[in-house]
């Protein structure tokens, strides 16, 4: 089969195409598993991560990829969750060990076994992809595949980071980034809390622009301060200094909630200047979100038929899939990018 692989951490740029399409075998689904023939792959900042070393891949060449749409090739022995023909997703989780309190509590996504998709197992920029089907999930038939696509990984994330806000309806709402999760989680939070006021910090005038279409009441730069104080915010930044700013503009017990796998390491130019009285006194909190568990990717799945949340997504072509990471990583992005992997 047709695969695009990774076979060493590189920078990431214009001149340097780190993907390479080649030919590798096509996976046999084992016991408890089944083989997806991929329609689409969501392309995620996770990938740009992946390719420049920032998150750790143990062994290469790796297939990447974890936002996974298609539809069931073959099922493996014992396999009884899903039929031939279904159509499924795969998101970040591909395994965990389902013994230890945090499995069993319904919080996979922290079990120390938790392993990932595209990371410790080869993802969907590939034709085809075996995995557990305890970890895959029916895709809902509102949503084309395209748009089903960033529900699994960006849409999941943000659902989780909304619950861990804590927000009461009518309470105020920061998002700090707005990229694939971050329109997202506003499309949510507006169904789940028709009276909460969004705000938005971007640095991309583009990306404000595009939070008042889909109903911000307020959006500015990471710098600016909001109208009046929030009690939640969610940032999806890779970087510092959005954490220091939102700490400023957070109201009395309220709750930064930090959706990133990793931030950026410090140096002696790049120092937090924290103060406690004005950033964290008045019983202000800090907390992160790690991975993502099946709990919130199958309740999110339905959350989002519901409401709909139909994600704004641009397309690439199998043989584009360097141009896109280049364009996330430069910021053109509005809403969600998908690879395309099989058109029929």
């Amino acid at each position: 089969m047709k695969a695009i692989v990774l076979n060493k951490t590189t920078d990431l740029n214009n001149n340097n195409y780190p993907l390479e399409i080649t030919e590798v075998d096509k996976p046999s689904p084992k016991s408890g598993e089944i083989l997806i023939k991929v329609s689409v792959c969501g392309v995620c900042h996770t990938e740009l991560d992946e390719i420049e070393g920032r998150v750790e891949i143990d062994q290469f060449p790796i297939i990447l990829g974890h936002q996974i749409v298609g539809t069931v090739d073959q099922v493996g022995r014992s396999s009884e969750k899903f039929t031939k023909g279904q159509r499924v997703g795969v998101a970040w989780i591909y395994s965990s060990c389902r013994e230890c309190r945090f499995c069993k509590e319904g919080n996979d996504n922290l079990c120390e076994e938790f392993k990932a998709t595209g990371r410790d197992f080869n993802g969907g920029y590939a034709e085809y992809v075996a995995v557990y089907e305890n970890y895959a999930y029916s895709i809902p038939d509102v949503f084309s595949d395209s748009e089903a696509a960033p529900l699994l990984c960006a849409g999941a994330i943000g659902y989780r980071s909304l619950k861990l806000t804590n927000l009461f309806d009518g309470q105020n709402l920061g998002l700090t980034g707005f990229g694939a999760s971050g329109h997202l989680v506003l499309k949510m939070a507006q169904y789940m809390f028709p009276k909460s006021e969004i705000y938005v910090f971007a640095r991309s005038k583009k990306e404000r622009d595009f939070s008042r279409e889909l109903g911000a009441i307020w959006a500015g730069g990471t710098e600016e301060p909001p109208p009046c104080k929030l009690d939640a915010i969610i940032d999806t930044t890779p970087v510092w200094k959005p954490v220091v700013e939102a700490l400023k503009n957070l109201n009395t017990q309220g709750r930064l909630v930090i959706n990133a796998i990793r931030k950026e390491s410090f140096d002696k130019t790049n120092l937090i200047n924290l103060d406690y009285a004005r950033d964290l006194w008045m019983e202000k909190e800090i907390k992160s979100v790690a991975n993502i568990s099946r709990k919130d990717v199958a309740e999110f799945l339905e959350l989002a038929e519901k409401i709909p949340i139909k994600p704004e997504v641009q397309e690439y072509e199998f043989e584009e899939a360097n141009q896109a990471l280049i364009d996330l990583k430069q910021g053109r992005i509005k809403g969600a990018k998908v690879l395309v992997i099989n058109r029929d």
